[in-house]
């Protein structure tokens, strides 16, 4: 996952591929509940690993739920042995929620009926969310819950319940705010529904019913056969009782595919195939995880791309998506069905034809940020114009390719406008964009910027470089290191890849001389090699970094450096690094010979002397005794070979920016890199 302050996309140009999707938010924490509230032990299989999963799971665990193994793992189940209905007497806890909504609403209803002591609490943007309609409904009850701050929000605390208050009467919730509240008090009240039946009447319209329909379909998984009269009363019969169904599935979230569905529609298109005298190929993004025939109401945003020109074929658990209509289809949509995905429609629409109108999406005003606001606000960067309203939004695209503009997008701590934003890199003018944030992905999808850099493409020449060279000593590696961290970037240590190269051809049995050199060259063109922030490096699965720093990997260097060969395939594995995002790459000859037309490049230097200074300290600190005057001079001999080697020499490029950190630290050179490749960027800094 980024991690990043901001994440720049450069231009993207089409995607091809296919993508596995993580299980769906909404399901897995439902899931997560349920299954903490029944008698046995539930194994859940493909749950989402989020923030908001991660904060219910340790929410679980402190109300006594025995949860194994610890961590979710990727592709591991996980098995939850649930509580039977019932905690310990006087059970007392404050439980951190973060701004999962999904964890906050059910676990402040089904702790209120179970009763204890315990305090609900959150992130700042969780104490503007409200959960007034669920607390009032909870009350006819005679369930105990006191607001800590602001009447109608959270932070909560919830105390033992009264239920001789209770008359019987139909518990009354609004539906037309959240159909969270409903969800919540549906996966509650079994809990008290032992002797007799519980009605739940909804007061006004019912938003977000596909929403009940998942909450609905789980709790029968579950042994709760809900009695639901037209979406506005909902009986839970008496005798109730939570029982595990012993193994789940948890579907991959259809919210997350729209994004895919969406980059099908608008990247796909054709390709001219010269291997198929010249046939035109038909690309298309293929999205694992989830169907046509999914429990969740997101999934009817198919309906939405295709009549917005989007070809959509589908199976049992796949779709598959390609351009049809272009540019696409405006279109006038009432979003109440899909309330979370219709953002995805909102970028969607800077590639139509005319002015899109999303209706009835009030509800986007109480999700993780104002919505409507967040997405007038961004549209409008990029150049579109845009009307809102308390329950609609309508864009209309920039009218041509130079209206552009490059935009820092503020994603407001919030997933969706995360990722649905990263769509407009797509832009016909080929203007980069920048996403704010990028980690909050993590609450749906941590892993969402990886998979779209998997299914894109894009010319060589919209990947961004920076070369860092500069001579033996000068810390550039290190510098490399933490420019390419702070960017999200890949990153290249190329004094690296002779050593690699000797090693691997060693491992084989070659000799590393001449009769060898087109079988160590091949080797070399295809070494699963690669960097990481930590200067690790990786050989496939494993960590080779001590074992290229050995004295024997040096000379194994020299000897593979000296064949023309395996040079000429190392310069085509170096290019192979320029892949996306972008690419930090350091060196002797970067900027000069790899990547000539490199955006920004740097040379890096340092007295002779003071390189001296630092290796000295660097080689003490690791216990290995070292001169500096024998330091010196291996320095000064090395810089002039360097410098007057025929192929390559060391020098800086003609266009780099020369940086003498002799007086620098780490911190101030990494900064001043930044603050260079800030100022080549259309939208400024963060």
């Amino acid at each position: 996952m980024f991690t990043t302050e901001f994440l720049d996309l450069p231009p993207l140009d089409s995607a091809q591929g296919s993508v596995t999707l993580p299980g769906s938010k909404s399901i897995s924490n439902r899931v997560l509940l349920l299954a903490a509230l029944s008698h046995g032990t539930t194994t859940i299989h493909d749950l989402l690993d989020s923030d908001d999963t991660q904060v219910m799971l340790a929410a679980l665990k402190q109300l006594g739920c025995h949860i194994t193994p610890e961590t979710v793992l990727p592709g591991q189940p996980i098995a939850v042995t649930g509580i039977g209905g019932q905690l310990p007497a006087d059970t007392a806890a404050t439980l951190f929620l973060g701004n999962a909504g999904t964890a906050m609403r059910p676990l402040t209803a089904a702790l209120a009926v179970l009763g204890g002591h315990f305090e609900m609490t959150g992130v700042p943007r969780m104490y503007e969310r409200p959960i007034g309609d669920l607390v009032d409904a909870l009350r006819q009850l005679g369930c105990r819950i006191d607001y800590l701050r602001d009447p109608g929000f959270p932070p909560l605390k919830i105390g033992q319940p009264d239920f001789s208050r209770w008359s019987d009467a139909p518990i009354q919730v609004r539906g037309d705010v959240s159909s969270q509240f409903l969800t919540s008090l549906l996966m509650a009240l079994p809990l008290q529904a032992t002797d007799k039946a519980i009605t739940i009447e909804v007061v006004g319209e019912l938003i977000s019913k596909p929403y009940i329909h998942i909450t609905l379909e789980l709790l029968a998984r579950f042994g709760i056969a809900v009695e639901n009269d037209s979406w506005q009363r909902f009986v839970i019969p008496a005798g109730s009782r939570y029982r595990s169904p012993g193994d789940i599935h948890v579907e991959a979230d259809a919210s997350s595919a729209s994004y895919f569905i969406a980059l099908g529609a608008i990247a796909t298109g054709t390709t001219d195939d010269a291997d198929a005298d010249n046939a035109t190929e038909r690309k298309s993004i293929r999205i694992l995880g989830v169907g046509q025939d999914s429990i969740q109401g997101d999934i009817r945003f198919i309906e939405a791309a295709r009549a917005m020109g989007a070809q959509v074929e589908s199976g049992p658990n796949w779709l598959e998506v390609s351009r049809g209509n272009w540019p696409l289809k405006a279109i006038d949509l009432d979003c109440n069905h899909i309330p979370d995905a219709a953002m995805t429609l909102g970028v969607m629409a800077l590639y139509a034809d005319g002015t899109t109108s999303l209706r009835n999406i009030a509800s986007w005003r109480v999700k993780e940020t104002d919505r409507i606001a967040a997405m007038a606000i961004e549209l409008r960067k990029l150049g579109a114009t845009v009307e809102e309203g308390a329950d609609y939004i309508r864009i209309t695209p920039p009218a041509k390719a130079s209206d552009w503009r490059a935009a820092s997008i503020h994603t407001y701590d919030d997933h969706r406008v995360a990722m649905c934003f990263s769509l407009a890199a797509f832009n016909p003018a080929k203007l980069p964009v920048r996403i704010q944030d990028p980690k909050c992905v993590g609450k749906t999808f941590p892993d969402y910027f990886e998979a779209l850099f998997s299914v894109c493409q894009t010319e060589t020449q919209h990947i961004p470089v920076i070369c860092i060279d500069g001579p033996t000593a000068s810390g550039k590696g290190t510098i490399a290191a933490e420019v390419a961290k702070a960017l999200g970037y890949q990153l290249l240590d190329s004094g690296a890849l002779y050593r690699i190269t000797g090693l691997a051809a060693s491992r084989a049995g070659l000799a590393l001389d001449d009769s060898n050199e087109e079988t160590i060259a091949e080797m070399a063109l295809d070494l699963p090699v690669r960097f990481d922030a930590q200067q690790r490096v990786w050989l496939g699965e494993e960590d080779i970094s001590a074992a290229i720093r050995s004295e024997e990997a040096g000379m194994n260097a020299s000897r593979v450096s000296a064949l023309p060969a395996v040079r000429t395939a190392l310069v085509d594995l170096q290019l192979s690094f320029q892949t996306l995002p972008g690419l930090v790459a350091d060196g002797r000859d970067m900027g000069t010979v790899i990547f000539p037309h490199a955006p920004l490049k740097v040379y890096l230097w340092a007295s002779a002397q003071c390189r001296a200074e630092r290796r000295h300290k660097q080689l003490i600190s690791k216990g290995i005794s070292a001169n500096i005057a024998t330091l010196l001079a291996d320095l000064e001999a090395r810089d002039a070979r360097d410098m007057n080697r025929a192929t390559a020499p060391l020098k800086p490029a003609e266009d780099s920016l020369q940086l003498d950190s002799s007086e620098m630290t780490i911190e101030d050179v990494v900064a001043q890199v930044l603050s260079w490749w800030q100022e080549r960027q259309p939208f400024g800094r963060a």
